[in-house]
């Protein structure tokens, strides 16, 4: 055989089939047995010391080769026992002691043994020995006692716990000899325990067993006693009294379960003031479980305030310039104050609140923000501003407000940036004062050394409101010397004088307005005076106008709105209106509008986006144009806008880059096409009027598609015999 499988010549299944269960159970029933000793039956005395000597023999052979063995020992010394030689047993158990006497298994099995058998006394001088030699394992201290205990040796388990206790065990050891004291009465004898271990381990648990022990029979002012005692021992010293808070705890938590409520909060106010605030969370939250309880809404409000205040006092002394966290921090103690003021506090506790809402709003001026960037100091700035409106709101305090406004000022670097607001506020709040003096002056100083957009419009409003109509138009001159492409200023200033019935001034100052070369945003102060003009009445300077914007710009968007201008009804000119026709509730006169006017603007338009080759601005003039004729014209109008609309056209050419096929759908203009090619136009209004009759028939066939330009044009259309679509608009 060379190892391989042995070939099989026939894969027929077999005549008798078996199953998987009699493979399994015949495999169990082929297994042999395992090995067994034989087992000897001892006939007499004589065999018996036979069988003796011979195990004897075995294990002193053993123990001989491996000396260290505990394992050996023990086997040796428990087959002993099992064979009631006691004597021979002790006497492996102390030959095991000798190779290792701090063995602790050993210990116990030795012990365990003389229990088992009874033999009570030679286990008690076994624990004994043992906890002399080993005081510190408390696990024989442990069945020592249970022994004792188990005999109702009561004073001998105690003697026991009395020689334990003077190596000063764990708090384990304590608790168990109190528990053994409480078992039988002893109620005193645990009391005198319970100060034995804190004389050893003076920690707050400790103190709070104690204290707990001494309610729960009953000796109400021994436990007072406890706690009291507790206290002196850690002192006044904050970081003593930060590790006695449990026992500040479950001293005030034993008054509230007493009824004795108020000596319980003088309790929870003593630790609470003595613990810094961002250690004692815990013992807040217990404070405030308490009001909540038993506390009236001032005291609950109070403890509310202080647990926010160490959660805001903690997220400042991470980041000190979170000042999101400074606002929440200064309306907190302002509420506060309020609330005290609402209620009638006293002068003292008015003054304290207050005291503490300037030192809040103190602490967070003081963090100025690094660097020069603006962005940085545009949340910081509002804290003085905050600060300032308290000052002047809350506590009246004028002086100290102005004071407040003038430091922030001078803390800004003007040079770099600066904020209108503070200049606003100030001058606002001088205004207040009645000192308009002061006022203009901080707003003359703001302009003088940062002028700036805001700063002139909050001028001006302030003296809009004052009615100094002369220093706003001083303002204003101001204004646009500073910035003369401000179209929204020189918009305001027409405005201002219109108001003032100036309406000369008013035609100057948009003249001079538009004959500014740069100017942002032109076409709002060409369409303000255009307004102007018409709201007037004149319709030849609006027109007027109109032409020179169409000169200027000749936007499409222009010349929509001449042409609709021209449609439109306006007013009478000022001159010819009655005075009754000035009142608001009175319908004013209107003059008609001219369509003819507005049809030759459209059509100038039209022609003039014609010649400078304008597809898009065509299409949108002819969407106005055929909204207007629909509007004011006949069927004849609305038709010949309609013939003016372009047909979307599909073209395919290569692109250059790509040198792929590309298809381009393109507006084809009427006109356009009848100028440029009369033959194929001719050609493609006929396939365009065939179209709109098989459309109307109902003809499913499309052999050439049309779409109007005011749609999306089918670009999936697969008819290849023709690359044009009719168009109404939209491309």
């Amino acid at each position: 055989m060379d190892g391989r499988a042995p070939r099989i010549k026939n894969r027929a299944p077999a005549a008798i089939q078996i199953t998987a269960e009699q493979l399994l159970r015949e495999a169990q029933e082929r297994q042999e047995s395992a090995f067994r000793a034989p087992k000897q039956r001892v006939e007499d005395f004589e065999e018996l010391n036979e069988y003796r000597g011979r195990k004897r023999k075995e294990f002193e052979e053993r123990i001989r080769r491996t000396r260290g063995s505990i394992k050996e020992w023990l086997q040796y010394a428990n087959w002993e026992a099992s064979q009631n030689e006691f004597a021979r047993s002790r006497s492996v158990y102390e030959r095991a002691l000798d190779v290792d006497p701090r063995s602790i298994q050993l210990w116990l099995s030795y012990t365990e043994m003389e229990l088992k058998n009874r033999n009570v006394q030679h286990s008690r001088n076994l624990f004994d020995r043992a906890v002399t030699l080993l005081p510190r394992v408390d696990q024989l201290w442990y069945k020592y006692v249970y022994l004792e205990e188990l005999l109702q040796n009561v004073a001998g388990a105690r003697q026991v716990f009395e020689r334990w206790m003077k190596w000063e065990p764990d708090d384990k050891a304590w608790q168990a000899f109190i528990k053994m004291e409480e078992r039988y009465g002893e109620l005193d004898r645990a009391s005198t325990i319970y100060e034995r271990w804190v004389a050893v381990r003076p920690e707050p648990r400790v103190w709070v067993k104690w204290g707990k022990f001494e309610e729960e029979r009953q000796r109400l002012d021994k436990a007072r006693e406890v706690f009291q005692t507790a206290l002196d021992f850690f002192g006044d010293d904050e970081e003593q009294v930060e590790k006695a808070q449990a026992v500040f705890s479950a001293f005030a938590k034993m008054e509230t379960r007493l009824k004795e409520f108020e000596r319980a909060r003088v309790i929870y106010k003593f630790a609470l003031a003595r613990i810094p605030r961002s250690k004692s969370a815990g013992l807040y939250a217990s404070y405030t479980k308490f009001e909540k309880q038993f506390g009236t809404r001032t005291t609950l409000e109070s403890t509310v305030l202080g647990k926010r205040r160490i959660q805001y006092e903690e997220e400042i002394s991470h980041d000190g310039r979170n000042y999101d966290v400074w606002f929440d921090y200064a309306r907190l103690e302002e509420g506060a104050f309020r609330d005290l003021r609402g209620e009638g506090a006293t002068t003292d506790e008015e003054e304290t609140a207050m005291g503490r809402v300037r030192e809040v709003y103190e602490r967070a001026v003081a963090q100025v923000p690094p660097g020069g960037e603006k962005r940085h100091w545009r949340r910081y700035i509002y804290l003085w501003l905050d600060y300032a409106l308290f000052e002047e709101i809350e506590t009246k305090d004028f002086a100290r407000a102005r004071q407040i406004y003038q430091t922030a000022i001078s803390l800004v670097p003007h040079k770099i940036f600066t904020f209108a607001k503070l200049w606003i506020m100030f001058a606002k709040f001088e205004i207040r004062r009645l000192d308009l003096p002061a006022a203009r002056k901080i707003m003359g100083t703001a302009i003088g050394m940062c002028p700036k957009e805001k700063l002139f419009k909050g001028y001006i409003e302030l003296e809009t409101d004052l009615r100094e109509f002369d220093r706003v138009r001083k303002l204003y001159e101001k204004y646009l010397e500073f910035d003369p492409a401000n179209s929204s200023a020189w918009i305001r200033y027409a405005e201002i004088e219109s108001q003032l019935e100036d309406f000369a001034r008013t035609r100057a100052i948009f003249e001079l307005g538009i004959s500014q070369s740069p100017l942002s945003m032109p076409e709002l102060l060409w369409k303000a005076y255009v307004d102007f003009e018409i709201e007037e009445g004149e319709r030849e300077t609006a027109r007027s106008l109109y032409e020179r914007l169409i000169s200027l710009s000749g936007h499409v968007k222009v010349w929509i709105s001449y042409a609709l201008f021209e449609a439109e009804p306006i007013a009478l000119p000022r001159a010819m209106r009655e005075d009754d026709e000035e009142d608001e509730d009175v319908e004013q006169k209107m003059v008609p509008g001219d369509p003819d006017r507005a049809r030759q603007v459209f059509d100038r338009a039209y022609k003039e986006m014609k010649s400078k080759g304008l597809k898009d601005e065509r299409v949108a003039l002819l969407e106005v144009w055929k909204t207007f004729e629909e509007t004011h014209g006949t069927a004849d109008d609305v038709a010949k806008v309609q013939g003016m609309m372009p047909i979307v056209s599909k073209k395919r050419h290569v692109d250059q880059e790509t040198g792929q096929m590309v298809e381009d759908w393109e507006l084809v203009f009427a006109d356009d096409e009848r100028e440029n090619n009369p033959t194929s136009f001719k050609f493609l209004q006929m396939a365009h009027a065939w179209k709109t009759n098989q459309n109307k028939g109902g003809n499913d066939a499309k052999p050439i598609s049309f779409a109007p330009a005011s749609s999306a044009p089918n670009r999936k259309d697969d008819d290849a015999t023709s690359d044009m679509a009719s168009s109404d608009g939209e491309h």
